[in-house]
């Protein structure tokens, strides 16, 4: 039975490719890729000769279905991006979602990670990250995304293009403070660098797509998102004692007690 293949393929070294890519690629009948031109060395290298498809963020949606339907007429399709996972802030999520709501058969064939490269590299002791890829265009999506991400208590990780690595940080700072930041380039190739600094003081060289690790802040209550009713309620639907919840409110909040109390009346 024909497969839609979700393939890996090297952020960088050549040699990255696994084996089963490699024969995953050999074996497509057709290769969807982000951007021809970059991969044909990387297939012409393995010796994959499957019909090229052009499959990018500015088609997803069109070539989607055409992927789909490939697949349902007996032919593996390969989807792989410039570099590391599809669907991973690369194309690739219209066509999984289509193909799995049509009962098309999708299979992984896992690759290179920038995310979870860079994050090994600069050695954070912690139990996870938060991973938010490329950041909105807008700045309030932007400011939104990263306050909703910090609220997490971990490491942040953030891919940034180099002309705008240096305003990205500083938009940082102004939204998380002044934390370590960690930026990642030229990963698994000869000069792969890690430059440590903070988000106001940052300092890396602008060449190549670069990977921010974020230190985490200090951890944040979750309940301090909610407005001042909601986060009374929650302790109260929980069962607590109406005079301790108000207490703990208050407290939590920084606020008086009777501010709280006033709620309850």
């Amino acid at each position: 039975m024909a497969k839609l293949y979700i393939v890996g393929t090297p952020i960088g070294n050549m040699g990255d490719l696994t084996r089963r890519a490699e024969e995953t690629l050999r074996a497509a009948d057709v290769i969807a890729c982000e951007d021809t031109r970059h991969s044909r060395p990387l297939l012409a290298h393995i010796g994959a000769k499957g019909q090229l498809v052009s499959y990018h963020k500015f088609n997803e949606a069109e070539c989607a279905l055409k992927l789909a339907e490939f697949v349902e007429n007996g032919k593996n399709v390969a989807l792989i991006t410039d570099a590391g996972m599809p669907s991973v802030s690369d194309p690739g999520a219209e066509v999984v979602a289509l193909c799995r709501k049509r009962g098309v058969s999708v299979e992984s064939v896992p690759g290179p990670s920038a995310a979870t490269t860079a994050v090994a590299l600069v050695g954070l002791k912690s139990s996870g990250f938060v991973f938010l890829g490329f950041l909105p265009e807008k700045a309030s999506a932007r400011r939104l995304a990263v306050e909703r991400a910090a609220r997490a208590g971990l490491p942040l990780v953030i891919y940034a293009a180099p002309h705008d690595v240096k305003k990205t940080a500083a938009e940082l700072g102004g939204i998380l403070g002044d934390r370590k930041v960690y930026a990642v380039r030229e990963m698994t190739k000869l000069h792969e660098c890690v430059t440590e600094s903070t988000l106001l003081s940052f300092e890396c060289e602008e060449r190549g797509e670069i990977v921010l690790v974020v230190e985490a802040g200090e951890e944040e209550n979750p309940m301090l998102a909610l407005s001042p009713e909601e986060h009374l309620a929650a302790y109260l639907d929980g069962g607590m004692d109406k005079k301790e919840a108000v207490k703990r409110v208050a407290a939590e909040r920084g606020v008086p007690k009777n501010e709280i109390y006033r709620l309850t009346l």
